[in-house]
């Protein structure tokens, strides 16, 4: 019997590993994104609706889950720096999304548009793993990772909840 919870238990994902696995399902589709053509309009209006939603949902947990429990550990200026930098190139992609959503995917301007902000994302996810998710192991630890993990694994679901909720409504509607 015990053996049987035990296999039935897993090991807690932590924060920091959770959000490097969303940096990476973004990272692939914004490559996706930046090998399609004018021709392939169609492709890049479902990669932009998964990037959009991936983005949002990643960008939305940081933003209540994550950063706040770093900027409160932050011990020197350059870890508040840190976190207040996140949030202005969090900032900057809620910019550059709509402006992408906004161009026709058949155009040249959309390619353009989908290279920045790719580029916008790649340099924010590169700084995140190498200068502040480094700090935020040694500022708090395996344990409270973990507690944050499972924090931001409940937001995941509840956004993804009333994504599911919506749409609903609009199919009864």
């Amino acid at each position: 019997m015990a053996a049987s919870k035990t296999a039935k238990r897993s090991t807690p994902q932590d924060a920091v590993a959770i959000l490097k696995a969303d940096h990476t399902r973004v990272r692939k589709l914004l490559d996706q994104l930046a090998q399609t053509s004018e021709k392939a309009a169609s492709r890049r209006t479902q990669l932009l609706v998964s990037i959009e939603e991936e983005l949002k949902t990643h960008t939305r947990i940081e933003e209540d889950v994550f950063y706040p429990a770093f900027r409160d550990a932050a011990e020197r200026s350059e870890d508040r720096k840190l976190y207040y930098e996140a949030v202005e190139e969090h900032h900057v992609v809620d910019l550059v999304l709509p402006e992408l959503k906004g161009t026709g995917t058949e155009s040249e301007q959309f390619a353009a548009k989908a290279k920045v902000l790719k580029d916008v994302v790649e340099h924010h996810a590169e700084e995140e793993e190498t200068e502040m998710f480094p700090r935020a192991r040694t500022l708090m630890g395996r344990e409270e990772l973990e507690r944050l993990g499972g924090e931001l694994i409940k937001a995941k679901q509840a956004l993804s909840a009333g994504v599911l909720d919506r749409l609903a409504g609009l199919v009864r509607g």
